[in-house]
């Protein structure tokens, strides 16, 4: 049996968390329909006190979160305090930076200084994430892709990654070779999936789209993943409905892969 939990990324409620009044609501409603694993991204200027009250009324198990690159930089001793807070030791970072992504040289730049963060961070018990997006398979001068530079020119211990399975897809790999190449350096993985509208791909509840997410998910069991949570950029019915479904879909995912 695998141990994988499953959850929810907030970003995809991201429009239901902006007030302390409303995440209560929102854990609640993620309570109902059996989800207690979330990733912390997209909420609003709630004291980080607040929130970690409710993550332990509500019995949420925060698996990551999506942190400010820049308050990384400045402030990151206030950072890890507020995550022990929220009992979560995985710090990621929803993407590069505009200005690192140029060149081999810029990336360059980026590894040295995320992975400064990233051993600050390992010294204390934490880990640095990052997640991807498509601009990652592209073609840098030297001829390597980004998200190769990234794995290969970083140490698991100071550089871990969150798959998003969408924009593997998006960016025209097979997510399951690029999960495997990761594999035992990434605690979470992003589950969205990718349909086509009018020639156009966009984002479709779990399960009902064309990614084979039982093929992803097996990859993850033997990559060493140990959560894996629902995130939908943009949702084209209420985005809690959308969540419903798709996690309804992704814990049948799981029970017939294990």
């Amino acid at each position: 049996m695998s141990n994988i939990k499953l959850g929810a990324q907030l970003y995809t409620l991201r429009d239901y968390i902006k007030t302390y009044e409303d995440c209560e609501e929102t854990f609640k409603f993620l309570n109902s329909i059996g989800i207690n694993v979330i990733q912390i991204s997209g909420i609003g200027p709630i004291e980080p006190e607040k929130v970690a009250y409710l993550v332990d009324k509500y019995n949420m198990d925060v698996c990551c979160t999506h942190t400010s690159f820049d308050r990384m930089r400045e402030d990151l001793d206030a950072v890890m305090k507020e995550h022990e807070m929220l009992h979560c030791d995985t710090l990621g970072i929803g993407g590069m930076p505009q200005q690192y992504r140029e060149n081999a040289e810029s990336i360059a730049e980026f590894i040295k200084i995320t992975s400064e963060i990233g051993k600050r961070m390992h010294a204390n018990g934490m880990q640095f994430a990052y997640h991807n997006h498509s601009f990652e398979f592209e073609k840098l001068d030297n001829g390597r892709r980004i998200m190769d530079t990234l794995i290969e020119d970083t140490k698991p211990e100071e550089f871990s990654f969150i798959a998003d399975t969408y924009w593997m897809q998006y960016g025209g790999v097979n997510p399951c070779d690029y999960i495997e190449k990761i594999a035992n350096r990434m605690k979470v993985c992003h589950f969205k999936d990718y349909k086509m509208v009018n020639n156009t791909p966009t984002f479709a509840e779990i399960g009902t789209g064309n990614l084979n997410l039982d093929a992803i998910y097996n990859t993850c069991k033997s990559s060493g993943v140990k959560y894996i949570v629902i995130e939908q950029d943009l949702c084209e019915i209420d985005p809690r409905d959308s969540m419903a479904i798709s996690y309804k879909n992704l814990v049948d995912i799981a029970a017939r892969n294990n």
